[in-house]
């Protein structure tokens, strides 16, 4: 980053650095109720872990709660309840990006494209996402995770298709790149270690790469957010202000660009401290009792 993109970062940032927190607030809020592009779509209760069957009824009474706020919603996973989302979704007007989640469980591999083929012909998928982070994670060697990308594209040809991934991995994979029909990058200054002063433009640098190695495919921003309580991760800063910060800096950059962005989270899910520590139950604009924070 250059310094006079930095400073230009900082004088943009002024206005919101000088707000109190109730008028961080009520900016934030009037930004969700103009509406975001997408939510991904948090579905696990107090005291539920990922595997757990999660219910119909809870599906539809967090729908219900983020209904008014967003025109489309991200789901991660095709088995377990999780096939629910996007029906649901559907029945309320919502469009769907909805993801098979790949590990290094053949079985549960292919059940997971198994439910993402049959949602997509039964109707509820507007993009589909084969395998999320599975290159970073490395759960998957690149020929394998293709080929669960072309077994769906084959099953469902009339569906936009991407994988889900760093910014940086469309770059560094081009192979994955090119199967993709859609760009779908995660964006996460917080997980860089970036101060928030400077984390919109970095997100937009991450973007920008992205769309350079996307040769004219859609680029679209599958998960980015910033912790609201926690540790902080080198300079990057969780607290209730630096959250409410991101989101206002996130939706105000969405809009005026056009730029489609699903936003992590809609609730809190106190099983993510497990895999992030302590700033993984706090990533949602609601909490874990449905309770908006705004």
């Amino acid at each position: 980053m250059s310094i006079r993109a930095g400073k230009l970062m900082s004088l943009a940032g002024a206005h919101l650095a000088r707000k109190s927190s109730e008028e961080l607030k009520k900016t934030a809020l009037n930004a969700l109720e103009n509406g975001v592009h997408g939510l991904c779509f948090s579905p696990y209760e107090e005291g539920q872990n990922p595997g757990d069957q999660i219910t119909e009824e809870q599906v539809r009474r967090r729908m219900k709660v983020i209904k008014p706020y967003t025109s489309w919603i991200r789901s991660f996973s095709c088995i377990g309840g999780n096939e629910l989302i996007p029906r649901v979704a559907k029945e309320y007007g919502i469009k769907t990006l909805v993801g098979a989640w790949l590990g290094d469980d053949a079985e549960m591999n292919e059940r997971e494209i198994r439910g993402l083929i049959k949602l997509a012909k039964d109707g509820h998928i507007d993009i589909a996402a084969v395998g999320n982070e599975v290159m970073y994670r490395g759960d998957l060697t690149e020929a394998e995770l293709l080929g669960f990308m072309f077994k769906f594209k084959a099953a469902a040809p009339g569906i936009p298709m991407g994988y889900v991934d760093a910014y940086y991995e469309f770059v560094d994979r081009p192979k994955i790149t090119e199967a993709c029909d859609v760009i779908l990058a995660n964006c996460y200054p917080f997980w860089e270690g970036c101060p928030l002063e400077y984390s919109l433009i970095y997100m937009k640098e991450m973007f920008n790469k992205a769309t350079e190695a996307a040769y004219g495919k859609k680029v679209i921003v599958s998960e980015t957010g910033w912790p609201g309580h926690g540790t902080n991760f080198e300079g990057s800063i969780p607290s209730f202000d630096n959250a409410l910060t991101y989101f206002i800096n996130t939706q105000d950059w969405s809009t005026k660009y056009g730029i489609d962005v699903f936003y992590f989270s809609s609730f809190d899910e106190s099983w993510k401290v497990g895999d992030e520590g302590d700033v993984g139950a706090y990533w949602g604009l609601w909490d874990k009792d449905e309770q908006l924070k705004l």
